[in-house]
């Protein structure tokens, strides 16, 4: 796609500009992010994303992030540069549909693969629980792709559990999923339920709350905790850190955060 972006715009842009054309973007539904939109191409940024879309059928927006993820809710500052002026967008996955706002609620779609590759582990009649679970696509994916018995939820941010609540309900899946807005540590010992499987899908801090995922995993129960590694020290730098209590499966990498660190998942046993 790249090349032939840079071949629609050979004759409108110098070969500088044309060396600056970002090589990659990620697509959630029918709106295309650049994730590092080059500031030298900023007065052609219009330009180059009516020709993606002219490209590509299935985009109707292009947008660019204009600030990393940051904050609890882990959300992004986008900016709109070509097509529709929405941010809203339904997004098809692994048999499901994920509608969100791109710019308030965190979803990645790199992440795909991976939550295909958990759900492809659940066993019948599983009970789950997947904290910060954001607009549901881990639970809904397992629920397509798998038969647990129920699958719990755990989200912070309000907007994005607003959008889980009409995403199980857009996919037919009120029976089985379960959905709490809050902080994982306030509304889980509430729950007074322990789990046969827990997914903890947040990168860095995920090992602060290995403790309280102790508390609720039935014995032999499985966690797969997700944590950034330097390609070097995976996966003995995370094993290291973790309780003595747990046995480590498999250790996955399952996604490029940066040239030298990777996106991993360790898959454990208690």
């Amino acid at each position: 796609m790249n090349m032939d972006l840079k071949t629609t715009l050979k004759n409108k842009l110098s070969k500088k500009e044309l060396d600056l054309v970002p090589r990659s973007f990620d697509t959630i539904g029918n709106i295309a992010i650049f994730s590092d939109f080059p500031e030298g191409l900023k007065s052609k940024e219009k330009l180059i994303g009516n020709a993606l879309i002219k490209l590509n059928k299935n985009i109707k927006t292009v947008a660019k992030k204009t600030g990393k993820h940051a904050g609890i809710y882990r959300t992004k500052k986008i900016k709109i540069i070509a097509g529709e002026k929405t941010k809203e967008t339904i997004h098809k996955e692994s048999g499901i549909m994920l509608k969100l706002n791109v710019e308030t609620c965190y979803f990645s779609p790199r992440w795909s693969n991976e939550r295909l590759r958990i759900a492809k582990q659940v066993k019948k009649n599983e009970s789950v629980l997947v904290m910060f679970s954001g607009i549901a696509p881990f639970p809904l994916v397992m629920a397509k792709n798998a038969k647990p018995k129920e699958v719990y939820g755990i989200e912070i941010n309000p907007e994005a559990h607003e959008y889980a609540l009409e995403n199980v309900l857009l996919n037919k899946f009120g029976d089985r999923i379960k959905l709490f807005n809050g902080n994982v540590k306030t509304i889980l010992p509430k729950l007074n339920k322990k789990f046969d499987r827990i997914i903890m899908p947040l990168p860095k801090t995920a090992h602060n709350y290995t403790d309280l995922a102790l508390k609720h995993i039935k014995k032999g129960g499985i966690i797969h905790i997700y944590d950034f590694a330097k390609k070097e020290d995976f996966p003995f730098s995370l094993i290291k850190k973790l309780s003595p209590k747990l046995k480590v499966l498999r250790a996955v990498k399952c996604g490029v955060f940066s040239p030298k660190i990777d996106r991993v998942c360790l898959d454990v046993k208690t």
